[in-house]
């Protein structure tokens, strides 16, 4: 009996220093928002105030161009507002009313380093595809990268920057450990967990690495958020298909969603319902909000982590999994999927609805199939012949890949792509979407099926 009584003694201290030590962190989270609200600039401007906030070297200005008459939700609501809400104390009404009125798709990325071509590439495909003249692209980047951003974005055709706004911010962590999160995996990745923090004005986003390439309209997986039931907060797709050259099941050292993991390329993310949460975690017995969570968890799991912030969130989603909504494979199809012989069956009968060049397959000789998809969406010149200039180019380079495994299977990289422009061209013809005013829809036949073509009048 004297032995149970000092276990549940011993029990019971860890417990309390436990808590404590939680705790201990929910000034840091605090003063994260805190900064990020007293640092914040004026989105309608072009250059920063020179105001240094409490970020370490960070300015925390924030540039807006709008575009076609799509308003900004930052133009909506600041002449009206009164106070800066913090985390957990804005009324779930005024939440609702902003999602109602704001009817724009949010797509997030984070560039640091060497990827802002490959970034504008990104944002490229999910606009050519798109159908829908409602975009707003939430640009992370290094403050070197702002004004190449912005000349570049400005110099796409005047038809299509009516479809789409963006934003540019600054990369922002907290000033404790920011250098640590800033480095965690790739240059600044770990930005992506902030977002539903910065973002607060956003319901609901789109997350994507910059090396994702649209082939379908970023509408389809937007509409995944309507299949979300009342637990639902986020959307990923697995990290593996197959158990047996899996990552997290054979190689992790904490723990992981499901059996094999989540892959954190494409994240589809209900914003407010992330605030709002109370997470089960394993450093206390008190459920703890996602601003409350993040520093004791990389404190904890800093030593036993590879891919940096991917794993976090395995390990939020491991704890928590009714959370999480995981769509196929074929939503952020991966060279892991053909490397080693077709392991995504969903592309195999739909296609490739995302394509994923992880591990700089993009810019290398590895995957040439990975590379030519690329190649093909970077070099198309808005408004040409999508079949011309992008389609049968395209198919002639992925026949020269033949000899690799993701070669063999690029047949699934144009399966939905074709579905895209002909959608895209039909919706054109019917005087539902007008970039292409200028051109005569005829119809042409290639050997990959019946198309829809333009050409100039």
């Amino acid at each position: 009996m004297r032995c149970y009584l000092h276990a549940l003694l011993l029990c019971m201290v860890f417990a309390v220093f436990s808590v404590l030590y939680v705790f201990n962190q929910l000034p840091v989270a605090s003063s994260f928002e805190s900064q990020y609200e007293d640092g914040r600039t004026d989105r309608r401007t072009k250059k920063s105030s020179g105001r240094q906030p409490q970020f370490g070297a960070q300015d925390t200005g924030r540039t807006v161009r709008k575009g076609g008459g799509v308003p900004s939700l930052f133009d909506q609501q600041e002449h009206d507002r009164t106070s800066s809400y913090y985390l957990g104390e804005k009324p779930a009404s005024a939440s609702v009313q902003e999602a109602a009125r704001d009817e724009r798709i949010h797509l997030a990325v984070v560039a640091c380093g060497p990827r802002l071509e490959e970034t504008l590439t990104m944002l490229k495909s999910a606009l050519l595809f798109s159908t829908k003249p409602l975009l707003h692209f939430h640009i992370f980047a290094e403050d070197h990268l702002h004004g190449s951003f912005g000349e570049s974005l400005d110099l796409w055709p005047s038809v299509f920057q009516t479809r789409f706004n963006y934003t540019t911010y600054p990369i922002t962590f907290p000033s404790e450990n920011a250098k640590e999160w800033k480095k965690l995996f790739k240059p600044c990745a770990s930005q992506r967990l902030f977002l539903p923090l910065i973002l607060k004005d956003v319901d609901s986003l789109l997350y994507v690495d910059t090396d994702i390439l649209f082939l379908q309209p970023v509408e389809e997986i937007w509409s995944l958020l309507s299949l979300f039931n009342s637990t639902h907060l986020a959307a990923m797709a697995p990290e593996h298909e197959e158990p047996r050259i899996a990552w997290y099941n054979r190689f992790a050292r904490h723990p992981y969603y499901g059996k094999t993991g989540v892959n954190s390329g494409v994240m589809l993310m209900n914003m407010t319902r992330i605030r709002e949460k109370y997470f089960k975690n394993d450093m206390t017995s008190v459920p703890l909000k996602w601003v409350e969570l993040l520093m004791p968890l990389l404190q904890k799991y800093k030593l036993n982590i590879t891919w940096g912030d991917q794993d976090l969130l395995n390990i939020i989603f491991h704890h928590n999994p009714e959370s999480l909504y995981v769509f196929p494979c074929q939503w952020n199809y991966r060279p892991d999927h053909c490397i080693y012989g077709s392991n995504c069956l969903k592309a195999e009968q739909e296609g490739v609805f995302i394509l994923h060049g992880n591990r700089g397959v993009y810019h290398d000789d590895k995957q040439p199939a990975f590379r030519a998809v690329y190649e093909a969406i970077q070099k198309y010149t808005f408004g040409d012949n999508l079949v011309q200039s992008l389609l049968l180019p395209l198919e002639a380079n992925l026949q020269e890949t033949k000899h690799t495994y993701c070669g063999r299977a690029s047949h699934m990289f144009t399966k939905r792509l074709k579905q895209s422009i002909s959608i895209l061209q039909q919706k054109t013809v019917e005087g539902r979407i007008g970039p292409f005013d200028h051109l005569t829809a005829k119809w042409y036949t290639s050997r990959s099926g019946c198309c829809m073509i333009f050409t100039c009048d």
